[in-house]
């Protein structure tokens, strides 16, 4: 008989969390919202709230267009002014300071994690360090993170960067990690930058949730004939989890909803594994484990 397994660490998880409920709770207080960014990378997530009226500004350009003139919108009251709320990957320092010369109300939901990382690097930077952060470039929590960093600043991403990676003479670094990367990889990127004998200070600041998510997917991976990664497609996270299991598992897919799961399963399916991104939500997880073993 065939199993359905869920990975023991799945799904939402402590920063994502906090930022979804603190949304829904504004949306509650019958607030104008607006989230810097999507709130979270799953599409499924931002659909609803924007039908819940919440509203996304993609960029520093459109939150300078949040005037006292654009506040007041057809069938909105006077005293309805816009509240920004913060999402968990964080945002520069910049944009803290448009929002107070705006008199917006600001909910800052950034993932304490994250915030440590912004207060670290802004702090060794002021000390002279050049920041080097073992990350995706573009990814919204390493701009956030870049927009801390009061001087030099480096993203690597993969071995070969750190490979061509030059520091100056003489120069001090302070090595951080994107809260959501790979935790192998963090690891030997650091090597390759230590073995070029730099002076250089290294935080893991690789969170505890990310750690233990990729582990029980290797594990689970390992054991398994088929594997289901849930998650939204411009998620970092889940884009790492799925790179996990493949190494380990021939059958991995990678699914946003359940409209996307074609499974073509292998003969004689002992065990079917799932995970899932920090941004997927339960009700998801569990649509995917019931049609799974409805089905199959």
């Amino acid at each position: 008989m065939m199993e359905v397994k869920l990975a023991e660490y799945a799904g939402f998880c402590f920063g994502v969390k906090r930022a979804v409920e603190s949304v829904y709770e504004q949306i509650k207080n019958g607030k104008n919202i607006y989230t810097y960014g999507p709130i979270v990378h799953n599409e499924e997530v931002v659909k609803d709230l924007t039908q819940n009226g919440v509203r996304v500004l993609e960029s520093r350009e459109e939150l300078l267009q949040l005037s006292a003139e654009s506040r007041l919108r057809e069938g909105e009251r006077a005293e309805k002014e816009p509240s920004v709320i913060i999402r968990a990957h964080g945002v520069p320092e910049e944009v803290y300071h448009i929002l107070k010369e705006k008199k917006l109300e600001c909910i800052d939901a950034t993932c304490p994690f994250v915030a440590r990382i912004q207060k670290k690097v802004e702090q060794e930077s002021r000390a002279g360090y050049h920041v080097v952060i073992i990350g995706n470039a573009g990814h919204p929590e390493v701009e956030g993170i870049i927009g801390w960093c009061k001087g030099p600043v480096t993203v690597l991403g993969d071995v070969s960067e750190a490979e061509k990676f030059q520091s100056a003479e003489g120069e001090k670094l302070c090595i951080v990690a994107q809260t959501t990367f790979n935790y192998n990889k963090f690891y030997n990127i650091v090597e390759i930058l230590e073995k070029k004998g730099y002076n250089s200070i290294v935080a893991n600041t690789i969170c505890n949730a990310t750690e233990e998510r990729q582990r029980a997917a290797r594990e689970l991976a390992a054991e398994a004939d088929v594997m289901i990664v849930i998650g939204g497609k411009h998620s970092s996270n889940t884009r790492k989890l799925y790179e996990i299991c493949s190494e380990e598992c021939a059958h991995t897919y990678f699914i946003q909803t359940l409209d996307d799961l074609h499974l073509e399963l292998p003969k004689a399916v002992r065990l079917v594994g799932i995970t899932a991104g920090a941004s997927t939500p339960n009700k998801l997880i569990e649509e995917v484990q019931n049609y799974v073993r409805i089905n199959f």
